[in-house]
């Protein structure tokens, strides 16, 4: 119901849960996909829907089988760019960063998907040369939203806005 109302709200994206979580959120972002992502309003209206995942294959699998269905399917993957996330949580370092945010990307071309967008958890706290380097590299993969987030609430609002400017200005293809 939720997601019904936000379609008539003329909400342009719904972010409909995590696929992987479990077999209760896979249905229901495939439930929310096939009928909500279906429903074309007379003006030709009709949102994307989208599914969160990791960069790991069997989430990505998920959440493009969740949202396929949609007239607008879209999967959002996310993987940690900062240091202290990279070395204590991921345990990977930079390279094998890069690698599996590109990997993610192709994959999920692999499989039809052809809006995906990005995040780099934690950007606000990563390197900005590091976070040029993935976000271009993503881009070219095929990514085709970039969704930058200051995940632990790290920035000051005038630092964020010169993180965005600086993406723009830095990054290839953004």
């Amino acid at each position: 119901d939720i997601a019904r109302q936000l379609s008539k709200l003329g909400v342009d994206i719904i972010e409909a849960g995590f696929p992987i979580a479990s077999p209760d959120d896979f249905q229901a972002v495939r439930s929310i996909a096939m009928e909500v992502g279906n429903d074309v309003h007379d003006d030709g209206y009709v949102p994307v829907i989208c599914g969160l995942s990791r960069t790991k294959f069997p989430d990505l699998e998920r959440a493009w089988e969740a949202v396929r269905h949609a007239k607008r399917p879209r999967v959002h993957t996310f993987l940690a760019t900062s240091e202290i996330h990279m070395n204590y949580k991921l345990r990977m370092t930079r390279d094998q960063v890069i690698k599996s945010a590109v990997a993610a990307v192709k994959h999920l071309k692999s499989m039809g998907c052809n809006d995906i967008e990005f995040s780099p958890e934690d950007a606000g706290r990563s390197d900005p040369e590091f976070l040029y380097q993935v976000l271009g590299e993503v881009i070219k993969a095929g990514a085709t939203t970039l969704n930058i987030p200051d995940t632990t609430g790290w920035n000051l609002p005038h630092e964020f806005g010169q993180l965005i400017a600086n993406i723009k200005k830095h990054t290839p293809g953004a």
